[in-house]
Formats: C-alpha cells, sequence, structure tokens
C-alpha cells in the first residue's frame, strides 16, 4: 500500500525547532511520465515513476482494492457539524489505481468520487450520509408486575436505578474514556479553503505549546495558495491559522494558529519503533465531518508499504511504511493522531483501503472496513521539526532510478533514467557503492524489498547520512554493500 509522496540536501536551520512532549513509557513496552524515477528524487506524479531513495513507495495491493488517502469532507455537507468544521502489504500489496495509468508496472493512486453538490478540484471528500436508525420498542405481551394487585395500581411499572451515575463512575486511568478525556482537548478540526472556496475538512493534534499543528499535507492542501485555514477545538474555540510548511512526498504538514492560547497542551509523543502487533489504538477524528469522533482497534501489522494520493489528475503519491490498524477510520480522520493505550501519539491517520476497485470517477468511496494506515510518529515528528525549521522537507536518496514494475523480484535500476538521463546518478549514494543498470535491490537492511515503491518507502523512514546495507542481485548472484544515504531538499 502507499501514501502520498509527500514531504531532501539538508538547508540551514534558521532556529530550533519547539521540543514535543516525550510520551511515558510503555508498560508492553521526478521522473517524467514513463520513466521510472531517481530513489530520493522529487515527487512524481501520478502515472509516473520516482527514483530510488526519493518517494517511497509501497508494495502493490490487491487488485481492484485500492489503498486511498482519506479525503478531506467538504464543508456545509450533510454530516458535517454546524458550529466547527468537521506497504502495499506484502504479498500480496494493495496498490490504488492511479487515473490515467503510466508508468512501469501497475499504477498508484488513490481513487475517490468527487461530491455531486460541490465538485472540486484536486481534493475533496466525500459527503458522509448519516443514517437515522429508529428505535421502534415492540411490547411485550404478558409483562411483568410488580405487586400491582397488592397495592391497587394497575397501570403502573417499576423501574430499578443504578446505584451510579454515569458521571460517577470511576474510570481507570488506562481505560479508553480516561484516554480520550485527556487526548481530545488536544485535537482540532480542520477546515481548509481555497481562494475560489472550494475546500474540505480534516482533523489535527497539538505539537508544541508556540501553537503548531501537525496534520497531512492533503489536509491543507487546498489552502496553500492562498486560502484559508480554520482549527477549531471540542470545546468550540475557533482559530484562524497559517500554513508553516508542508512535505508532498511524506503526507505531512503543520499549521499554526494565529493568536494561540497559552494554555495548549501537546499531545505526548510515542515511540513508533516499539510498536507491536496486537497494541491498542485509539484513533479520534472527524469523519465524514463528525468532530472529536474516537475508535478504538489494535495494530494490525507494522512496516506496511503504502502509495497513496487523493485521485486527482494533478495529484502526486506519498509514500510510507505504514502502521496498520484496523480502528475505523474514514474521510475526514485525516491527519488525526493514532494513539496508543497509555494515550502518546504513535502515528498519523493517512489512508484507508477500499473495498471499491478502480480509479478516479469510478463509483463512490466506501468508508472503513478495518483497513486503515498511520504515518509512523517517529518519521512524522523528523518531517515536522524540518518544516518548522525550515519550511521544506527534506527526502533521503540513494540517487537511483528503479522500475515500479512488481514482477522485478525487487527494486530494479533502470537502464535510463528521466529524458534519458543516466539512471544512476553521477556522484551520489549509489554510484560509489558501485550499483549499476540492471541491478536488482532485494534488501534494505533487514527489510525485505519487493518493488520499487516498496524501495522508496524504506528509504524515507531513514535520515538524510544514514548508513544503510543494500543487498542487490547482479547476474544471479547476490551482493551486499552499504552505502550512505545522500539528501533532496523540497518536493520539486
Amino acid at each position: 500500500m502507499s501514501t502520498e509522496n509527500e514531504g531532501t540536501a539538508v538547508p540551514p536551520a534558521p532556529s530550533a525547532p519547539p521540543v514535543p512532549v516525550d510520551a511515558p513509557a510503555s508498560a508492553s513496552g521526478g521522473a517524467h511520465e514513463g520513466h521510472p524515477p531517481i530513489a530520493g528524487g522529487p515527487a512524481p506524479d501520478a502515472g509516473s515513476i520516482p527514483p530510488a531513495g526519493g518517494p517511497a513507495y509501497g508494495p502493490p495491493q490487491h487488485e481492484g482494492a485500492p489503498t486511498t488517502q482519506l479525503p478531506p469532507v467538504p464543508p456545509g455537507q450533510p454530516g458535517a457539524p454546524s458550529a466547527a468544521a468537521a506497504g502495499w502489504p506484502p504479498p500480496p500489496p494493495v496498490t490504488p489505481a492511479y487515473a490515467g495509468g503510466g508508468g512501469a508496472g501497475d499504477v498508484w493512486g488513490a481513487s475517490y468520487q468527487q461530491p455531486a453538490p460541490k465538485p472540486k478540484n484536486g481534493r475533496g471528500g466525500l459527503i458522509a450520509a448519516v443514517l437515522v436508525a429508529a428505535l421502534v420498542a415492540g411490547g411485550v405481551g404478558g409483562g411483568i408486575g410488580y405487586q400491582l394487585a397488592r397495592n391497587g395500581d394497575s397501570g403502573g411499572s417499576t423501574t430499578v436505578s443504578a446505584a451510579t451515575s454515569g458521571g460517577d463512575v470511576k474510570r481507570d486511568n488506562g481505560s479508553v474514556a480516561s484516554v480520550a478525556a485527556k487526548a481530545l482537548p488536544s485535537t482540532v478540526t480542520i477546515e481548509a479553503e481555497s481562494s475560489n472556496g472550494q475546500g474540505g475538512t480534516g482533523t489535527g493534534f497539538v505539537f508544541d505549546t508556540q501553537g503548531h499543528i501537525v496534520t497531512n499535507n492533503h489536509v491543507v492542501a487546498d489552502a496553500v495558495d492562498g486560502g484559508k485555514l480554520t482549527a477549531t477545538f471540542p470545546n468550540g474555540k475557533k482559530y484562524d491559522a497559517e500554513i508553516i510548511g508542508h512535505a508532498q512526498g511524506y503526507d505531512v504538514a503543520v499549521i499554526k494558529l494565529k493568536n494561540a492560547p497559552s494554555d495548549l497542551k501537546p499531545l505526548a509523543l510515542g515511540d513508533s519503533d516499539k510498536v507491536a502487533v496486537g497494541d491498542s489504538t485509539i484513533a479520534i477524528g472527524a469523519p465524514f465531518g463528525l468532530s472529536n469522533t474516537v475508535t478504538t482497534g489494535i495494530i494490525s501489522a507494522t512496516n506496511r508499504p503504502v502509495a497513496s494520493s487523493d485521485g486527482s489528475s494533478s495529484s502526486k503519491s506519498s509514500y510510507m511504511s505504514a502502521l496498520q490498524t484496523d480502528a475505523s477510520i474514514n474521510p475526514g480522520n485525516s491527519g488525526g493522531p493514532l494513539l496508543d493505550s497509555q494515550g502518546a501519539v504513535i502515528g498519523i491517520n493517512s489512508a484507508i483501503q477500499s473495498s471499491s476497485g478502480g480509479g478516479l470517477g469510478s463509483g463512490g468511496q466506501s468508508g472503513s472496513i478495518g483497513l486503515g494506515f498511520a504515518i509512523p510518529i517517529n518519521q512524522a515528528k523528523y518531517v515536522a521539526q524540518q518544516l518548522i525549521k525550515t519550511g521544506k522537507p527534506v527526502y533521503a536518496k540513494i540517487g537511483a532510478t528503479v522500475s515500479l514494475d512488481e514482477a522485478t523480484g525487487g527494486a530494479k535500476i533502470t537502464d535510463q533514467g528521466a529524458g534519458g538521463s543516466s539512471a544512476v546518478e553521477s556522484g551520489g549514494p549509489a554510484a560509489k557503492a558501485g550499483l549499476q543498470p540492471g541491478d536488482v535491490i532485494t534488501k534494505l537492511d533487514d527489510r525485505v524489498i519487493d518493488s520499487g515503491p516498496t524501495l522508496i518507502g524504506e528509504i524515507w523512514t531513514h535520515k538524510p547520512g544514514d548508513k544503510v546495507t543494500i543487498t542487490y542481485q547482479r547476474g544471479g548472484k547476490p551482493h551486499t554493500v552499504e552505502l550512505t544515504l545522500g539528501s533532496r531538499a523540497g518536493d520539486s
């Protein structure tokens, strides 16, 4: 699976970023279309092939079951609150289809249907239809009376009251109710509106006491060029906000509240590297515009390669090695926190696997089917700090163009790069390590690499300057080499 290409040399940092709150210890302790991209290179447009080390790609998804980047929910639609506004799996991977195709092998992208009442170019959420079920109470013949005859009351009834009311119940600190009560005040519903009035709703959470809010890039993308942003807390207080930086490849963005209150309480950040399958999860967001919604589940898988986009013709992909959860996540949850059982943030909810097939314009998008994907917080924290310092994302890269074809048994370095350029960047990390066109990379450290997108996703979990071990096949024989990852700044 995959997420958008968000968020590569590291530019000078004018100032140190605010330090996020550490989490308490847990008990459980741009290639041209048709050409492959260079890893670490700029995130490719939908249908194009990115370079290895560039945008991270995830393993292909099951055919007909695309991974969808959670689209923002258009404001003012049914189901939206009136007050505040609202990989790929290893064999077989799940790959969303990009509209128009392109590139080697299957195309990746997230498909979703634009809302009919308010069509949107680029990004738009689905309108949530809230179905109200009528509870019909049927009478029970021969109901039990309580000494009706003795008391001479032929039309009364007797009820039994609980010893305490809901407000008096004492809840354990580790209960879902307790975690939600502490975390909700530090989450916001984000409304993004472009200069032409198009927009949608997503979620974010308080990153530091200076008023920085972390969310997904695709949540705020509409407001990037002269648009409007607002963030509303559960208590109804609404603030204007501005975009500090956004990373399309990583699908991470940081906004800052204007006139931020002095009593902000940042959510504690956990350690996503220590998350294990089976750990409890709590997701907070605004599914279909329903702000402050809390759902629960478990970690279903870790290091799931995922690539996604919002399905628009102009959209580029995002890539991640995601945390997979079965907690209910729907459009509008984007950018919201995925918490562990202690209330620490372990991920940013970003994409879902859709049961509907096809690409852009193919029917309506379904909601949660128990396959949600979150950007690990360790990666998101690094990206957010870079955005706060410089306003631009920094990506790790190996400097080689790889094929997106799934039938290569790994990430194959192509014969040529974009526009007929060399597939191996001169003087880059791959060239210094002796990698050549035709080599098939099968492992990065201890991670199995089954495709180009998977390689990119794994590279992006590292930082520029990290040393990694590459295992590759040449002429049918395995080879191993160590290289130091390069860097690229910005999304272009």
